[in-house]
C-alpha cells in the first residue's frame, strides 16, 4: 500500500525537488510494487516529455582491457587473468567507419587505465575522429587522469566524459578499491570535468558488495550536488 507521505515525495521529485537524506530513506525504504509502478509511469512521462519518442543509439568501442588498477570487483583488474587486448588507432578508426555507416553519430572509446595510450595518442585518435566525421561527437571512458590530461583531449575534440564515481561513501570506497586509489581525487576527477567544459556522465553500482541503503541515498545525493549530464546506475 501507498502512503501520503510518500506520494507526496515522490510528486515532489516529479516536479524537480531535491529531497533530503531522510526523504530519501523514506522514498527507498517504502518501496513495494504499487510505489514502483507509480515511479515507473512518472518516470516514463517526464522521458517522453524531454527526449519525444526518440532513440539516441552511442558506437561503444572497447578498445583496451589493460589497467593500472586492481579494483576488487572488476574483471579487468590488473591482477586478474583476463586475456588482454589493445586495439590499434587504425582499427579503432575502422570501427567509426563501420559504425558511421550503421548511421551511429556518437562514438564511445571506452577501456581500462592503460598506460599504453599515452595523453599524445589519446588526442591524435580523438582528432582524427573528429576531422574525418564532423558531425559526430566522441565520448571518452578512460578513468582517472589529471586535469591537464582532460583539458588536453577536450581541446583534441572530445565532447563528453564518462567516469562513475562507483560509490559515495569513503568508507565503502575503501571496501571495493586498495589504498594505492583515492577516494577523494575520484570526485575530484568529475569536478575538473564540470570545470573544462565536458557534457560529464557520473553513476554508481546497485548491489556492490557491502553496500547499504545510506550508501546508495548517499549517491544519490552526491549526484544531486554535482549535476551531472549523464547517469549510469
Amino acid at each position: 500500500m501507498t502512503d501520503s507521505r510518500t506520494m507526496g515525495l515522490i510528486d515532489a521529485l516529479e516536479q524537480g525537488a531535491k529531497l533530503t537524506r531522510e526523504e530519501w530513506r523514506h522514498v527507498l525504504t517504502k518501496r513495494n510494487k504499487e510505489i514502483a509502478d507509480v515511479v515507473f509511469q512518472k518516470a516514463s512521462a517526464v522521458r517522453d516529455h524531454v527526449y519525444g519518442k526518440k532513440i539516441y543509439i552511442r558506437g561503444l568501442i572497447e578498445f583496451t582491457n589493460y589497467c593500472k588498477n586492481d579494483c576488487y570487483y572488476c574483471g579487468i583488474r590488473r591482477s586478474a587473468g583476463a586475456s588482454r587486448y589493445r586495439l590499434s588507432k587504425e582499427e579503432i578508426l575502422s570501427c567509426c567507419e563501420s559504425g558511421y555507416a550503421y548511421g551511429f553519430r556518437t562514438f564511445v572509446l571506452q577501456g581500462g587505465e592503460d598506460l599504453f595510450f599515452t595523453d599524445k595518442l589519446i588526442c591524435d585518435i580523438v582528432c582524427t575522429i573528429k576531422e574525418r566525421h564532423d558531425d559526430c561527437a566522441v565520448t571518452l571512458s578512460l578513468g582517472e587522469k589529471t586535469k591537464e590530461s582532460y583539458k588536453a583531449y577536450f581541446d583534441a575534440g572530445a565532447d563528453r566524459y564518462l567516469l562513475r564515481h562507483e560509490t559515495a561513501d569513503e568508507e565503502h570506497y575503501r571496501k571495493l578499491h586498495p589504498y594505492d586509489m583515492s577516494f577523494e581525487n575520484r570526485r575530484k576527477c568529475l569536478w575538473d570535468l564540470k570545470d573544462i567544459g565536458y557534457q560529464v556522465g557520473a553513476g554508481f553500482m546497485v548491489g556492490s558488495p557491502y553496500q547499504s541503503m545510506e550508501n546508495i541515498v548517499e549517491d544519490i545525493r552526491f549526484m544531486q550536488r554535482l549535476d551531472p549530464d549523464m547517469i549510469g546506475i
